[in-house]
C-alpha cells in the first residue's frame, strides 16, 4: 500500500502546483482531488480520482481497480458523505450520494465509454460497483 500511497501523493503535488493537471499515464484524463473524512480514524485523506460529469454533478466510479472490495474513498464517503473537491484550481464542498438501478447503469457506462478501464474493471470483480454523484453544496 505504500507504494500506491506514494504514487499517489506524488499526483496531489502534481495536480495542485499545475492547477489541476498531471503528466503521465493519467495526462489526458479528467481528474480531481477528493478529501474525505476517515470512517475509522476521523482523518482527512486525499485520493486522486478519475471522473465524468453528468450536467453539473461530478461522477465517480468506485472500482477500486476491479478488486474484490470497494475502496476506502467510498466508505469514508459512506459514513461522512460531506467532501472537498479540486477541480483545476478550484476547490469546494460536496455532497456524495450512491446512485443505484437505471441511473447507476445509465452513469457507469457514460464514465466506461469515455474511459473503457472501467468495462475492464467490472469484467475482474463479481461486485457490482458502487457509482457516487457529488452536488456542490455552499
Amino acid at each position: 500500500m505504500s507504494q500506491l500511497n506514494d504514487f499517489n501523493q506524488r499526483i496531489i503535488e502534481e495536480f495542485r502546483a499545475n492547477n489541476g493537471k498531471v503528466g503521465g499515464q493519467f495526462a489526458n484524463a479528467p481528474l480531481l482531488l477528493l478529501t474525505t473524512t476517515g470512517a475509522k480514524s476521523g482523518r482527512a485523506i486525499t485520493k486522486p480520482l478519475a471522473y465524468s460529469k453528468d450536467g453539473g454533478r461530478i461522477v465517480l466510479i468506485a472500482s477500486f481497480a476491479g478488486s474484490p472490495r470497494n475502496p476506502a474513498w467510498f466508505n469514508n464517503l459512506i459514513a461522512n458523505p460531506i467532501a472537498t473537491v479540486e477541480l483545476g484550481s478550484e476547490r469546494f464542498q460536496a455532497r456524495a450520494t450512491v446512485v443505484g438501478g437505471e441511473e447507476r447503469q445509465r452513469l457507469y457506462q457514460a464514465q466506461a465509454q469515455q474511459m473503457p478501464v472501467f468495462d475492464d474493471y467490472q469484467k475482474k470483480t463479481t461486485r457490482q460497483i458502487p457509482v457516487v454523484v457529488l452536488e456542490r453544496i455552499g
